[in-house]
């Protein structure tokens, strides 16, 4: 492989001749051989979007000539595209304040730039002007997480909401036992069952939305600790308009810079919303393979797509996997959202220094929820049924029906009624009849499944 030779304050590095990047990615390379685990393309570009804003900032401000400015931008541009992916190949284990990768973007940007333009562009200088990668790695990360959010999580979400809210609406009339403790309970229809289901994801829509306001304010401006350096009055301002303007999303500048640049809170909060509908999809997938158990042996109240065989051994065996899926991504999150928390507790002084990791597991949390949520959606869901004659079986047996007995005969003989058909498996309505406490034409009028279970 041929090498050029570049430098740094350092010194001189030997570099791959087909590279853009220079002597600090080559260091960090050679320095953090850990894991297999790079540093997410959403951070990359947020980068694009965040050095292209900058740039055009540090143009008005007057203090980057337009044409290296236009420069940086093309090449932003040419990132955000989809091009130059090969040149960012760090590890998230390096520094952690992502300085490496903000010098990555910044050797990139400038040797391409000016390639295209034939000006002499400087990483630190003309690319990194007016900024820190103590201040550009956080605003990065905020970039990243409000995009994956707004284009991925609440779209899946959406979808998944859309098509519960679909069967709840369809399955209103279908009566059926419900269940506590894992225990027979009164009755409720099938779409009561799923209109709760329903109103978790709009729930933890609405959380997921409210969280995202924290991380529209960016560290940018604030340099290396927060006092703004180098940095020109007004560029904080005017760099988050430009940078809404390239991403499409809305930002603003962080009102105290020093809590932007040492404080993960945002993060804590809106992992933690995302976390809530993990907690969701864990309950409504639990749910789903309990009620679609069996097909003989189990509950068995519903039918699941049946998508691929299930066993390598059992013939005929189709297995819930879909459930299954969304559950192992329930548990990540949750798993993930412990190292952000610890993460996020460990700003010390004016820096925190759990960056890569913290922005890793948060973008791993929110593209595995929106996959999840989709293929869920579209190969389970969409394709519940409900089974009509076992809901009736286990409707009509269940004895917790008798509790419709209570204000007329009483907690206590209604109890005594329960035990008696549960012991002589017998119905309660002859259980009743054998105590003396109703006619069994009293209890038909009484017990009657479509009164108790308040409005469909």
């Amino acid at each position: 492989m041929d090498h050029r030779i570049e430098h740094d304050t350092m010194g001189e590095v030997r570099v791959p001749q087909e590279r853009y990047y220079g002597a600090q990615t080559q260091r960090s390379l050679e320095n953090f051989p850990i894991g297999t685990e790079k540093m997410p393309r959403e951070v990359i570009l947020a980068f694009a979007c965040l050095k292209k804003g900058a740039a055009l900032a540090n143009r008005k401000l007057g203090v980057l000539p337009s044409e290296k400015a236009d420069a940086i931008a093309r090449v932003c541009d040419e990132i955000l595209a989809g091009g130059l992916s090969q040149e960012f190949p760090l590890s998230v284990w390096q520094t952690g304040s992502g300085t490496h990768t903000n010098m990555n973007v910044n050797e990139v940007i400038a040797r391409r730039a000016g390639e295209i333009s034939g000006l002499v562009i400087h990483p630190n200088d003309d690319v990194n002007r007016s900024q820190s990668s103590n201040d550009t790695f956080p605003s990065a990360m905020n970039i990243a997480a409000v995009a994956i959010v707004e284009d991925r999580v609440l779209p899946a979400l959406d979808e998944l909401t859309f098509a519960i809210e679909a069967l709840s609406e369809k399955y209103k009339n279908v009566i059926k036992i419900g269940r506590t403790h894992l225990q027979d309970a009164v009755p409720l229809t099938l779409g009561q069952e799923m209109s709760g289901w329903y109103s978790m994801l709009k729930t933890a829509r609405g959380m997921i939305v409210s969280a995202l306001g924290p991380l529209r304010e960016l560290a940018l401006g604030g340099t290396a600790v927060g006092t703004g350096l180098n940095a020109p009055e007004g560029f904080d301002v005017l760099a988050a308009e430009e940078i809404s303007a390239v991403s499409g999303k809305r930002f603003v500048t962080a009102g105290n810079k020093f809590h932007a640049l040492t404080a993960k809170d945002s993060f804590v909060f809106a992992h933690g919303a995302m976390k809530a509908l993990a907690a969701d999809l864990m309950k409504i997938a639990n749910d789903i393979r309990w009620l679609s158990s069996g097909p003989r042996c189990g509950i068995g109240e519903i039918r699941i797509p049946e998508n691929e065989p299930g066993s390598s051994i059992m013939p005929g065996k189709v297995n819930p996997t879909q459930c299954e899926a969304v559950t192992m991504v329930a548990v990540q999150v949750m798993g993930n959202d412990a190292a952000i928390g610890f993460a996020a507790s460990q700003g010390n002084f004016e820096l925190n220094v759990f960056m890569p990791v913290l922005i890793c597991d948060f973008l791993q949390s929110a593209r595995l929820l929106a996959d999840v949520m989709v293929s869920f959606s579209r190969r389970c869901v969409s394709g519940i049924t409900p089974v009509y004659e076992r809901i009736a079986e286990n409707l009509s047996g269940s004895l917790m029906l008798v509790t419709a007995l209570n204000p007329v005969i009483g907690y206590e003989k209604a109890a005594l009624v329960a035990k008696r058909a549960h012991e002589k498996g017998i119905t309660l309505r002859d259980a009743c009849k054998e105590l003396g406490f109703l006619t069994p034409e009293r209890f038909d009028e009484i017990v009657r499944p479509e009164r108790m279970i308040g409005k469909p």
